[in-house]
Order: C-alpha cells, then sequence, then structure tokens
C-alpha cells in the first residue's frame, strides 16, 4: 500500500471519529439548554413562596443539612472500614436529629 494512501485513509477515519464527537458535545448541550429553559419556565409558572427571614434562614439550613445527609450516606456505601463506618453512622445520625430539630421549630 502506498504511504500517502495510509495517511489519507488514517486521516479520513480521524475526521470521521472527530465529527461524531462534536456532534455528540453539541447533542449533549442542546439538551442540557432544553432542561435549563424547561426547569426556568416551572420556576415561573410555581408560585413563589412568600418566607419571613426566620423562615428563610431555616430553608437555607435545612437544604445544606439535607445535602450533607446525601453526601454521608454515598460515603457510607463506599466504607469498609468498620470504624469509618461508624462514624459516618453516628454523623448521619446527628443530621437527622438537626433536621427534626429545624422541622419541630418551623
Amino acid at each position: 500500500m502506498d504511504i500517502s494512501r495510509l495517511y489519507w485513509k488514517v486521516g479520513d477515519v480521524i475526521t470521521s471519529h472527530l465529527y461524531n464527537y462534536l456532534a455528540m458535545a453539541r447533542g449533549w448541550e442542546s439538551k442540557s439548554v432544553e432542561d435549563q429553559q424547561a426547569e426556568a419556565s416551572r420556576d415561573k409558572t410555581s408560585p413563589k413562596k412568600h418566607l419571613t427571614p426566620d423562615q428563610a434562614v431555616r430553608e437555607k439550613q435545612l437544604e445544606g443539612i439535607h445535602l450533607s445527609r446525601t453526601r454521608v450516606l454515598q460515603r457510607l456505601e463506599a466504607a469498609h472500614d468498620p470504624r469509618h463506618r461508624r462514624m459516618l453512622e453516628d454523623a448521619l445520625t446527628d443530621l437527622d436529629r438537626r433536621i427534626l430539630a429545624l422541622q419541630a421549630s418551623a
């Protein structure tokens, strides 16, 4: 096989893969834009709650605690060391206690 033909063939393959990659990237990007637009329209149609400053602080605290709880659960699923698991279980118990306390004060 002639070396120049080989270069053209390799170039065609690379170009084909690059085109597919860019087409897929563009597809993912448009899905992300669609999701963002759908979320924005949902936010506009749903009525907003008017919170007092104390309620807003409590909502932010609850949101943060729920995120922490999710992170602890993920780490607990991956943990193998019994001492580490125990520490994560204790943290989970504490987060649950804090959630209940904030919900009770509402």
